[in-house]
């Protein structure tokens, strides 16, 4: 008996009608021969049906004359069916020559009309190493007659493996045999080179079957667009589209789907989405691959929204394309890339509640999600779902989990995870090094970082763009201005041209490490070689600027960004703000704040953090008492440096009373507190002459004396001793002193000067000991050192 297989999707084309084999025997007795009978088969997990069609074998009686004596004189022939002949030959090794040996054990090699079944059937298995043996075998028989399905099935197989130079050879052997192609040959060797990418080989192809008087089919043409769209060459795949109308053969589904792919590989996402509404217009109603290249499209325009519309659409009953997993997995990816872990989590957990299977890349898709977080742990579960599942982790997988160790400052797993994946024989390629080298770099490991960028060359993999940046991001963590002219010469020395996020790295990290002149000079060279800076450009500049108190050239940045139109950022406005305040304009400061919110750009804390150090330089205390409640009606938390900000301004402001208001506010939503903090509220304690407030506040900072500033408690020693409350100053001092904090000579003084004041001669006397001891540990201590 032979089996048969028509192995396609759930989802298949309406126009794509399944091919029945017929067999037609000259002798009347043989209609037993070659019977078929078909059964069927459906897996609803992976959305594939299988359909079986087991064909009986040749009889002896069938056998010719001249062969019959042969046969029954020779007790090894056997009779098998063309299935227990494939189920033979695939549990041979490919690499051996056994095939042969097999196949003469069978009486129906005889049959020349076996040959076309038993390559078919032994093609549909999918394995071409035992296909090509086979076929090889075939050729060496006598009663063999080379046939053009033959040739077809073999051209077919190949290039679902990808081997197109061997899908021509086969092509050109086919002609030598005097067997000559039809459309169904055309058709394969199309699919094949584009396959491979080699669209200009497959538009020769089809004109060399016009030569032939062949006429392209439908399948023609959409495996020419799909050739030429697959390698991103969209106008082609438009201009074959066009041909195919003028030639009166219509598009179909599978046509508008494929332009809809030529669009979405060469990131032509608007014209993707123009071509889509017109395809509305037509009779042709979408499908679920359709509406997955529209909503990936979406989700590369930045178009969210409407892409989780189409999705809920078609989650409807009434719908009449449902999602499946590439739908599933295109919205996980939405929400990862906008940094909604939960939602990314929730839409899987809803994948599997409908029934279907995740693969390998939805489970990636949740791991990429949990690596840019840095969450490790996810991440790790996921990896391990992967494993019970019965999936193979792939390069992907491996690399996920090793950025989610390295996000999270764990270089050393991140290592682990490198070679794990060499361990499961997969070779890393140049996005599994660059993160290997940003997972070192990130966290100080510049040497390590390096080393692993040597070790990806003698992999025999270039580093790119990429690896470039992140080894300089890793030079401004670090803080080594001579690493940064390593790494750029050794870009140079590769060919390596930088681009604009390159260029922004570089720049960044010689203001990290405070070498303005060469940012600058990187700067100017960036637009001599024409390089088009952007946003981050301007803001690693004018920020950077700022920080090195050089104000003015702050300001000249911020002049040439407005000048080529880019769009200001937080960052810009914040650093400019901070610019003007700090030469004393305040007036240019308010209107570059108020600037800022009629673009529709919103302030953040930092904004307002800014503004309030604007307003306390200019003395203008009421002002920056206003922007609490304006931060209030925005919905916008201080956090500790603007509340200390906003206290210096009251109590400067002659309002020390809403200082301790706002401390309590700090309470309640969980503001840490520091010693600016400390010093405002001490202060305001002083100017209101609440003592037992200061008291409280003093054993609120009890804990904490031993990482309080020397100034903050010389402060309150000072405070103490003013008011009369010299038991009190005592008490604290010891606990100073018992914590471990450290004390300087000023503290000393203090004591000195308040027990004076009181009369106090013996505390006077016992810390003027004190004190003298303190200057012999401290002069022992200098002469040490």
């Amino acid at each position: 008996m032979a089996t048969i297989y028509h192995n396609h999707p759930l989802l298949h084309s309406p126009n794509t009608t399944p091919f029945k084999p017929k067999i037609l025997c000259k002798n009347s007795k043989s209609d037993i021969a070659f019977e078929e009978k078909t059964s069927g088969f459906v897996d609803y997990d992976k959305g594939v049906h299988q359909v079986s069609t087991q064909v009986s074998g040749i009889r002896k009686d069938q056998i010719p004359r001249r062969y019959r004596l042969r046969v029954q004189g020779d007790r090894f022939q056997k009779d098998w069916s063309i299935s227990q002949v494939v189920e033979k030959v695939l549990e041979l090794d490919h690499k051996s020559d056994d095939v042969e040996g097999v196949l003469n054990r069978w009486v129906g090699r005889f049959a020349r009309k076996n040959f076309p079944l038993l390559i078919k059937e032994i093609t549909q298995k999918g394995s071409i190493e035992h296909s090509i043996l086979v076929f090889r075998w075939m050729k060496n028989q006598k009663n063999y007659c080379a046939r053009t399905d033959i040739y077809n099935m073999m051209i077919r197989l190949h290039a679902r493996h990808n081997w197109t130079d061997q899908a021509r050879g086969l092509f050109f052997e086919m002609q030598k045999w005097r067997c000559k192609p039809d459309a169904e040959t055309y058709n394969a060797l199309i699919n094949a080179h584009g396959r491979s990418g080699q669209w200009r080989w497959a538009m020769n192809i089809m004109e060399d079957m016009l030569q032939q008087a062949i006429a392209p089919s439908r399948s023609t043409y959409n495996n020419l667009i799909n050739a030429c769209g697959s390698s991103g060459n969209w106008r082609e795949a438009l201009k074959v589209c066009k041909k195919m109308t003028e030639n009166g053969v219509g598009p179909d589904l599978v046509t508008h789907n494929i332009i809809l792919s030529a669009y979405k590989s060469g990131a032509q996402y608007s014209k993707a989405l123009s071509y889509f509404e017109i395809m509305k217009g037509t009779n042709i109603r979408p499908d679920t691959t359709t509406f997955n290249i529209v909503i990936y499209c979406l989700t590369k325009l930045g178009h969210y929204e409407k892409a989780i519309a189409i999705f809920n659409s078609m989650r409807e009953k009434r719908a009449e394309c449902h999602p499946d997993i590439v739908t599933f997995t295109s919205i996980a990816h939405l929400y990862s890339v906008n940094g909604q872990i939960e939602n990314c989590r929730a839409v899987f957990s809803t994948m599997v509640a409908e029934g279907l299977k995740p693969n390998i890349v939805s489970y990636n898709t949740l791991m990429g999600a949990y690596a840019s977080q840095g969450m490790s742990k996810e991440a790790l579960s996921v990896f391990n779902e992967i494993k019970n599942s019965g999936l193979r982790p792939d390069v992907v997988s491996y690399t996920s989990l090793l950025n989610s160790y390295g996000r999270s400052e764990q270089p050393k797993k991140a290592r682990e995870v490198f070679e794990m994946m060499k361990g499961d024989k997969w070779k890393p390629n140049l996005v599994s090094y660059n993160a290997m080298i940003d997972a070192y770099g990130s966290n100080g490991l510049l040497a390590e970082a390096v080393e692993v960028l040597r070790e990806m060359e003698q992999d025999g993999i270039s580093p790119n763009v990429v690896s470039i940046c992140t080894l300089l991001a890793a030079c401004g963590h670090c803080a080594r201005r001579v690493n940064i002219d390593v790494v750029l010469q050794a870009a140079e020395m590769r060919s390596i041209q930088l681009n604009t996020i390159a260029y922004n790295s570089a720049i960044g990290s010689y203001m990290n490490v405070g070498e303005f002149e060469k940012a600058i000079s990187l700067y100017r060279a960036m637009r001599r070689r024409k390089v088009i800076p952007d946003a981050v450009t301007f803001t690693v500049l004018v920020s950077g600027c700022c920080k090195m108190s050089k104000y003015g050239e702050a300001l000249e940045f911020f002049s040439k960004m407005m000048n080529l139109k880019i769009p200001m950022t937080r960052e810009v406005y914040s650093s400019v703000i901070c610019a003007y305040s700090k030469q004393g304009k305040i007036t240019e400061a308010e209107s570059m704040f108020n600037k800022m919110k009629m673009t529709g750009c919103c302030p953040d804390v930092v904004t307002y953090t800014m503004m309030l150090h604007a307003y306390n330089a200019a003395e203008h205390w009421k002002k920056a008492g206003a922007l609490l409640q304006e931060m209030e009606a925005y919905n916008i938390q201080p956090d500790t440096i603007a509340c200390s900000a906003l206290m210096r301004a009251f109590n400067k402001g002659d309002d020390p009373s809403k200082v301790l208001i706002l401390a309590e506010f700090m309470r309640e939503r969980e503001i840490s507190f520091s010693d600016a903090i400390f010093f405002e509220m001490v202060s305001a304690c002083s100017l209101l002459r609440d003592w037992q407030t200061m008291i409280d506040l003093i054993k609120l900072m009890e804990p904490s004396f031993s990482v309080v500033s020397i100034g903050l408690l010389n402060q309150l020693l000072h405070l103490l001793g003013k008011t009369g409350k010299i038991e009190s100053m005592m008490k604290l001092f010891y606990k100073i002193i018992g914590s471990g904090a450290e004390i300087n000579c000023s503290t000393y003084s203090i004591l000195l000067k308040n027990l004076l004041a009181v009369g106090n001669w013996r505390k006077y006397i016992e810390v003027t000991y004190n004190q003298n001891s303190f200057a012999l540990k401290l002069s022992r201590r200098e002469y040490l050192f």
